[in-house]
């Protein structure tokens, strides 16, 4: 069956450039953060990133991730201690290759992951391979890792639009994700992100991004050669 499709007006927006160029600010102060605070975050702020996550487009609006979050500390404690053991054999075990090695050498990463034992969530982004409906048969989900993608970028612009700090942390192999927190076999653990607000004496890399130039080709009209 079709879904209805009803009107859709677009916001004004009075001055464009200046609001595009205050999210810019907004998002260009954003960090991946490893230190954080024991400070306390509302459920509620977690609610809302995710609802924001929610909106993002998927193909055929399938919309196929689920997002755990995780505030008992003995679960928290659990996903640590899992996610250092596998950690430890891509650090010390040698399971990465040395390319990648080289390349995350100057953020000065390792196995521990203590930071996930202090932030007050812990929230897990799963995609969903198929979605189980509810006559018990399975619907194969299309395009699950460009829309996830998409939502999971959401969910960070959100968190850090209310002053909350994260990291992309991706331990591989995540199975023990769905182990821990129960999640069906058609999921798959896509990003573990510690949420919480940084430590007052947090330090992150002084990294500098790419400049527009090398992000953005503009054609222009003109035909290439």
């Amino acid at each position: 069956m079709t879904d209805p499709f009803i009107a859709y007006t677009a916001p004004v927006v009075s001055d464009p450039q200046s609001q595009g160029a205050a999210f810019l600010q907004l998002m260009d102060a954003r960090r991946s953060v490893r230190e954080f605070s024991h400070r306390p975050v509302p459920v509620e702020l977690i609610e809302l990133a995710v609802a924001a996550a929610n909106t993002a487009p998927s193909g055929a609006h399938q919309q196929p991730w689920s997002f755990v979050a995780v505030s008992d500390a003995n679960t928290k404690h659990q996903i640590r201690l899992s996610a250092e053991e596998e950690e430890r054999q891509n650090y010390e075990g040698g399971r990465l290759p040395d390319a990648w090695r080289e390349a995350i050498a100057p953020l000065g990463t390792d196995a521990d992951k203590s930071f996930l034992d202090v932030v007050p969530w812990i929230v897990v982004a799963f995609a969903q391979k198929s979605t189980l409906l509810p006559d018990g048969s399975q619907r194969k989900n299309y395009y699950v890792n460009e829309s996830v993608g998409i939502a999971c970028g959401l969910f960070i612009a959100a968190l850090h639009s209310m002053g909350l700090s994260t990291l992309t942390h991706t331990p591989n192999p995540m199975g023990f994700l769905t182990e821990i927190l129960q999640r069906p076999p058609t999921e798959r653990p896509y990003i573990l992100f510690p949420v919480g607000y940084a430590a007052p004496d947090c330090q992150v890399p002084d990294l500098q991004r790419k400049p527009l130039e090398e992000a953005l080709i503009v054609h222009d009209g003109l035909l290439l050669s």
